[in-house]
């Protein structure tokens, strides 16, 4: 297999940065990597702490509990600066993975050219 294809498979259906670790681009891929890693995390733990609050709201709010009491906290606590913060987070995700993919894909490429040239 290519390198070229094996980085953008590993990038792209694992996880960015894998793609570079097997193409031996170790410093490149752990940059990404923790990159990656530090955005989902703080994602998840302001997702966390948005949920939390819905539950409270709804809790606070007692009687029965329905899918109409939840929306109604859950539109409350998504406050503009609590979602923009979410979206944040899921674009530098993105970000993160798409250019793994197109960088694993061109490292890959030059490795690829590199051994082909190379054997000539």
């Amino acid at each position: 297999m290519k390198n070229s294809l094996k980085a953008v498979l590993l990038s792209g259906l694992g996880f960015p940065g894998l793609g570079h670790m097997a193409i031996k681009e170790y410093k490149r891929g752990a940059v990404l990597m923790v990159a990656t890693l530090v955005f989902l995390v703080e994602f998840v733990v302001k997702a966390s702490q948005m949920a939390m609050s819905i539950l409270e709201k709804v809790q606070a709010g007692g009687g029965t509990i329905d899918m109409d009491t939840i929306e109604a906290a859950a539109n409350q606590s998504l406050d503009a600066s609590g979602s923009f913060v979410l979206q944040f987070f899921l674009l530098m995700i993105g970000l993160c993975w798409v250019y793994g993919v197109i960088d694993a894909f061109q490292k890959g490429r030059k490795k690829d050219m590199e051994a082909e040239f190379g054997q000539e």
